[in-house]
């Protein structure tokens, strides 16, 4: 108990730890509480929070900030609806198709496990395929209902849409014009001696900030490379497939093996046990590697320093609490829990030495 006592009244008598926990108890609370209120809000910031990174590059090379912030915000404009032109309808039209072959596919896969089960016995025993194939058929039974749950919905949610498609835009455009007004802003809160803070501020800024505009990055590029790569291959639902594809690289090792069944499943029906759909496979199978040994290392050289299990706890403790944008910014809040734990130790360790 003493050891307890005096670990509490050393850290929280400290009254720059104090004033970290407590901002880390507020952001907090106004995510968990508010965060489906301020989604508009919310997604601004971090649009903002990644551009601002071409923003800060525009300036360093001379141009002015504000030119800089309407430059960038212009070709980001351009970019998103170019992007959505050129994706949307196709990626629409690709999954109405799914869900209409979607038991022609899982006829095609009762097959081959029925095949399977036949030829090889001793490895697939026939209760484990009446499991399967109930499962599946449940899976495919399913999807009329979801989409039918998920398109009403949508009925509701389309004036919310059309609002966002303006309001977030504007948000941004502000957020990043008037950044340093809203610091300042925020900053006037808190007192004027907060080191550990900002310690914490500057370290999340430049390791987060540059994990989160390379992921991406990454994103884009790893699912351009899948639809180009499944276009030449003749692979049928190529949009869908790429776009898969390039959201795998969110969660790092188990988005990569997550989406090979997908790209099997499609390769088979399409093709069957023939040479094109190990082709497929291979062909995923490269893209990914490529992605986990040329590309990640470029984009991230350095930039976030944790351990596989930590990265993974991440995911699903950030994933579980906020959904889409937790596991977005799982690492990045990773590395924001790991700033402020050596932020803790250090100041922990100044006070050891400054005590003796």
């Amino acid at each position: 108990m003493n050891l307890i006592k005096d670990w509490y009244q050393r850290t929280f008598s400290d009254p720059q730890m104090v004033l970290l926990l407590l901002a880390l108890i507020v952001v907090f609370l106004i995510l968990t509480f508010f965060g489906r209120m301020l989604t508009p809000a919310l997604a601004a910031v971090v649009i903002a929070f990644l551009l601002d990174g071409p923003s800060n590059w525009l300036q360093r090379k001379g141009v002015p900030e504000l030119a800089a912030v309407i430059l960038v915000f212009i070709v980001f404009l351009v970019a998103s609806v170019l992007t959505a032109l050129a994706v949307i309808p196709p990626l629409i039209k690709q999954i109405t198709q799914f869900v209409n072959d979607a038991p022609a596919i899982a006829s095609r896969i009762q097959t081959l496990l029925l095949d399977m089960q036949t030829r090889i016995p001793t490895l697939i025993s026939e209760t484990q395929v009446e499991n399967w194939l109930s499962g599946l058929g449940n899976e495919v039974a399913n999807i009329g209902p979801k989409l039918l749950e998920w398109s009403l919905d949508g009925l509701t949610g389309a004036i919310t849409l059309v609002v966002y498609t303006v309001l977030v835009p504007v948000m941004v455009f502000f957020f990043m014009k008037d950044k340093h007004k809203l610091l300042g802003w925020i900053g006037g809160f808190l007192p004027t001696d907060r080191p550990v803070l900002e310690q914490v501020w500057r370290e999340t800024l430049e390791r987060a900030g540059d994990y989160a505009r390379g992921k991406v990055y990454e994103i884009i590029i790893v699912g351009s490379a899948a639809f180009v790569t499944y276009q030449v291959l003749g692979l049928q639902y190529a949009t869908l497939l790429s776009v898969a594809t390039g959201f795998s690289v969110l969660i790092p090792y188990v988005g990569a093996a997550t989406v090979t069944i997908p790209v099997a499943v499609v390769a088979f029906f399409q093709w069957g046990l023939a040479a094109e759909t190990a082709i497929a496979i291979v062909a995923y199978l490269v893209l990914q590697a490529l992605d986990g040994n040329l590309l990640a290392p470029l984009l991230f050289s350095e930039v976030v320093d944790l351990h596989p299990n930590a990265i993974i706890i991440a995911i699903l403790i950030f994933g579980g609490l906020w959904g889409f944008w937790g596991v977005f910014f799982a690492i990045p809040l990773a590395t924001v829990a790991n700033a402020v734990i050596r932020a803790w130790q250090e100041r922990s360790a100044a006070e050891k030495e400054t005590a003796c």
